[in-house]
């Protein structure tokens, strides 16, 4: 009722100074018409005499073209047409109407021209200038001076927005690598050329804040600008990459602290959409370890697809809770199926499967923790190789369409008993592919996940709010990086082009320092590397690598024609004796014998190498 009452008064105020600019408008060009002197008496009566239907005319005129309904404050060009269409239709009209009455005889014929000059610069005028006021008169004291980086289509939406928001953010200067923008002006706002003179441009124009402007920005091009915006020693905030902007639509709601996944892995991924939508869309779907990192965004990015059922298999209650209500919440449509399981249990994996009847399965079931795994040889290889077995051994019997594995990189030359079960797992479905008639077995390897459960970056998050120090195993260790929706979209898309039999292994771009990451978490917090927060090296821990590898040297990479998607060619081992193999390993699990199970898991695994870098 406020809101109501607010806009007809505004709109009341609108019409009131148009109408006071009518008048002012058609005394004036009396006034112009006699060379500012004296109107003669009879002129002047005239004038009054035919004022108010003037007033009452051109107003009508004006409301039937809708210079009622602009907002002042938002002042634009289409504003600007509609006052020139009204004052000229209104020029005419009143012509015609004062023509058909008394054949204009009182009116020299110079008043309508001057009257529809200064009309027009009487109603455009005072909007502009109002305009002009709210976007730069502003009191120092509560105005952040504001530096754009990035100067296209996402940073003029930005600044047209601050321009138009009563908020305390005022653009300054826009920076941009283009040479072509360099010395424009974009709303009124500067632009200056090269990003790495950041540091320099804040202190030169008394900067407050910077903001990111650069949603296409890649991981490398993002670091780069983080780094410049570091050197100025000033809060920053960036808007979404493109993948998270859903509409083309770009504000101040938008800005947001710049993450770690910000400059680890934004390069949009071109996917074949119409392709896994006809693999997947109207398949009945079941995920093994489906409340977990990966599982649970998979079956986000599933859901999506429009499936005719999505069966969630997961042994943690709380995490199968977790992902159930996620799901029904964002999906109501969704025919889902959520089910507490251990993929340790093949009974179990059997009644599902052939109660349900999927027609594909992604296995993401498994133990993940490299250190942890050490130590625990038996629950290893019992989960991510038995667990494998149990459930592609079902697929196989009931004769699933399609089986995709999740492996890891750990899985190339392991050094740890996490990557030899996910090596022998790899194998194994290899091998079971030979021997299918009707289910296609895939694999899809990749490298870290930002943020997934057990990763560094939560435990660096914690840490830095602990007060630090921040744990680093080695101040040259590296890894690949990607996010978890990214994996799980190319993990989709392996499974909509793969055939069967094949190893898909994920473009995870350069491998990163993992002390660089620590810093640039530190440094996102607001802290200093050092004064703030230390950076602790303290060693290699049992079973992990310098440097992780992604393919085999073996296994020569093919392209697949699918951006970030690569083949790599499987080397091929003797079927019956790896099942010999197999069978010992799982012979030593029954007797649970630690010793004995490394030491046949290190036989089926060949390239296998208990000691790390």
């Amino acid at each position: 009722m406020l809101k109501n009452t607010f806009s007809f008064r505004s709109r009341l105020t609108i019409a009131i100074h148009d109408a006071f600019m009518v008048a002012c408008a058609w005394l004036f060009a009396f006034w112009f018409r006699f060379d500012l002197s004296l109107i003669p008496d009879n002129d002047l009566n005239n004038a009054l005499l035919y004022l108010p239907y003037i007033i009452i005319s051109q107003s009508i005129i004006f409301w039937y073209f809708g210079l009622y309904k602009g907002v002042w404050r938002f002042s634009s060009l289409p504003d600007l047409i509609r006052i020139f269409k009204s004052v000229f239709f209104g020029v005419f009209f009143i012509a015609g109407s004062l023509f058909v009455y008394n054949r204009l005889a009182f009116m020299p014929r110079s008043v309508l021209p001057l009257y529809c000059s200064f009309l027009l610069l009487f109603l455009s005028v005072p909007r502009l200038f109002y305009r002009y006021y709210k976007d730069w008169v502003r009191h120092e004291s509560v105005v952040q001076r504001t530096l754009i980086i990035g100067a296209g289509a996402a940073g003029e939406m930005l600044a047209r927005d601050l321009l138009q928001d009563e908020g305390s953010l005022l653009p300054v200067a826009f920076v941009d690598d283009d040479k072509h923008k360099k010395g424009r002006s974009i709303r009124g706002v500067q632009v200056l050329f090269d990003t790495h003179l950041v540091a320099e441009y804040a202190v030169k124009y008394n900067i407050d804040i910077i903001l990111i402007a650069i949603p296409s920005a890649s991981d490398v091009e993002m670091r780069q600008i983080v780094e410049a915006c570091e050197s100025a020693h000033i809060p920053f905030k960036t808007l979404p990459s493109v993948k998270e902007l859903l509409s083309n639509t770009v504000s101040k709601g938008n800005l947001r602290d710049v993450a770690i996944e910000d400059i680890l892995g934004r390069d949009p991924v071109n996917l074949n959409w119409n392709k896994i939508q006809s693999s997947l869309s109207g398949k009945r779907i079941l995920i093994t370890g489906g409340g977990g990192s990966i599982g649970s965004e998979l079956c986000r990015q599933l859901a999506r697809v429009a499936p005719e059922s999505l069966i969630v298999y997961d042994r943690s209650e709380f995490n199968l809770y977790q992902i159930n209500s996620i799901l029904r919440r964002e999906f109501p449509d969704l025919k889902l199926i959520a089910i507490l399981g251990d993929v340790v249990d093949k009974k179990a994996l059997q009644e599902v499967v052939r109660g349900q009847r999927p027609n594909v399965i992604f296995h993401a079931a498994a133990y993940k923790h490299v250190p942890l795994l050490e130590d625990q040889v038996l629950a290893a290889v019992t989960n991510n190789l038995i667990g494998t077995k149990n459930i592609a051994e079902v697929a196989l019997a009931e004769k699933i369409e399609r089986f995709v594995l999740i492996s890891t990189d750990k899985a190339v030359n392991p050094s740890n008993i996490m990557g030899a079960t996910k090596r022998a797992a790899e194998i194994l479905c290899q091998n079971l592919h030979t021997l299918s008639e009707y289910t296609s077995f895939i694999t899809v390897r990749f490298g870290n996940v930002l943020d997934s459960a057990g990763s560094v970056v939560p435990l660096f998050r914690e840490q830095i709010k602990a007060g630090g120090p921040v744990t680093v195993t080695h101040e040259n260790v590296t890894r690949y990086f990607m996010t978890i929706p990214e994996a799980c979209r190319l993990i989709m898309q392996a499974e909509a082009v793969g055939t069967g039999g094949e190893i898909y292994v994920l473009d995870m771009g350069k491998p990163i320092k993992i002390s660089y990451l620590a810093e640039q978490m530190i440094q996102l917090s607001g802290l200093n590397v050092g004064s703030d927060i230390k950076i602790e090296y303290i060693g290699l821990r049992a079973g992990e690598k310098l440097h992780e590898e992604l393919f085999h040297e073996q296994e020569q990479l093919l392209g697949t024609g699918f951006e970030k998607l690569f083949l790599a060619k499987a080397r091929r081992y003797e079927q019956a004796v790896w099942e010999k193999q197999m069978e010992s390993l799982l012979s030593a699990c029954i007797t649970r014998e630690p010793e004995n199970i490394l030491a046949e898991l290190k036989q089926l695994v060949p390239e296998f190498n208990i000691s790390a870098d």
